[in-house]
């Protein structure tokens, strides 16, 4: 009877064991209970990044095994107070402003960055209605100005630096909460210009290169278009910056409104990580995420044109944030000035 007792509390005991090495698994990072969050900054609309989000996520889940769960903050600093938050269990597609503020803040890390149709940096365009009386640089003294959120490298940091160097004090400010809402501001003429993000236009048969004009057309003799494949084209030129994202509510925005002038360029998005990320977990995330951007369902999450935009993405240093970083320095900008607090 002893001896039966025994093994009869042994077999309990082991499977007690078995139960508790199960729990354990299962709150490790990548588990159900514990999924790893992905965060986005809220740059477009918001349904658009979650959808095309949970495209990314089902995939990374498919490739690795672990869960994923998306978020996407009111804004940009919100955001990085949300990666800050969780150190070893955080992912994020930020921008240069925001990821420079991040690492300084707590550490996060960049592993790769974005590349648009070839390009690893972008720039912003100072958007007005073609009908304004804003012709050059100078003319947006005293001017109102919309912008996406105070977080927006290509919207806000990098426009504040150049007016600033300029010595242009914009008049009104408005913070619009996206891109899409800069462009839709200035189109209803509620704002005098805005700054957005520019992706160059697909020329056919010739490149656009640094130094080309900004729109390569002519408008009284080139018709802008929505084609049938839902894109913005003028002619044959597609229409890759923000003004194409409100297309399909405003088909004409290409009539309405003009770039100004386009901003130096600046490095791309970031693919970033908690500083206390697990190195294993984040090699078999970044590993799937170049098999993902292969795949047509990268065009329906973050390659999409009314998403990020990204063709793809390529491995940066920390040190590719550098002239991010002198912006703030020469201007003595801090992150209270850029995220206010």
């Amino acid at each position: 009877m002893g001896n039966r007792l025994t093994l009869l509390l042994l077999v309990i005991a082991a499977a007690l064991m078995t139960v508790g090495f199960a729990v354990a698994q299962e709150g490790e990072l990548g588990s159900e209970s514990n999924p790893i969050q992905v965060y986005f900054v809220p740059s477009v609309e918001a349904q658009t990044i979650t959808t095309g989000g949970e495209v990314m996520a089902a995939a990374l889940a498919e490739a690795t095994g672990l869960n994923f769960e998306v978020f996407v903050p009111t804004s940009y600093a919100a955001t990085v107070e949300a990666m800050c938050a969780a150190p070893a269990s955080s992912m994020g597609f930020i921008p240069a402003a925001g990821y420079v503020i991040a690492n300084n803040r707590c550490g996060v890390q960049v592993e790769a960055a974005a590349v648009r149709r070839g390009w690893n940096v972008y720039w912003a365009a100072y958007i007005v209605r073609r009908d304004s009386d804003i012709y050059t640089y100078g003319d947006l003294a005293g001017r109102s100005w919309a912008y996406p959120d105070a977080g927006s490298t290509s919207g806000f940091i990098v426009p504040s630096v150049e007016l600033q160097a300029a010595g242009i004090e914009p008049g009104e400010r408005v913070e619009a909460g996206g891109h899409n809402q800069v462009v839709q501001a200035v189109y209803s003429g509620e704002v005098e210009f805005g700054t957005t993000f520019f992706s160059p236009p697909l020329v056919p048969g010739a490149a656009w290169r640094v130094g080309d004009p900004a729109e390569p057309y002519d408008l009284t003799v080139d018709e802008s278009r929505l084609a049938e494949d839902g894109n913005l084209f003028v002619g044959d030129i597609r229409i890759l910056d923000a003004r194409a994202n409100i297309r399909e509510t405003a088909p004409d925005v290409i009539d309405q409104v003009r770039i100004l002038r386009l901003s130096a360029p600046i490095p791309n998005d970031t693919l970033s990580f908690g500083p206390e990320f697990s190195e294993e977990l984040k090699a078999q995330i970044m590993d799937a995420l170049y098999a993902f951007a292969e795949t047509e369902a990268w065009g329906q999450s973050i390659g999409s044109e009314d998403f990020y935009g990204w063709s793809g993405l390529a491995p940066i240093e920390n040190e590719g944030y550098d002239p991010v970083r002198l912006q703030f320095e020469i201007l003595g900008l801090t992150e209270s000035d850029i995220f206010g607090g």
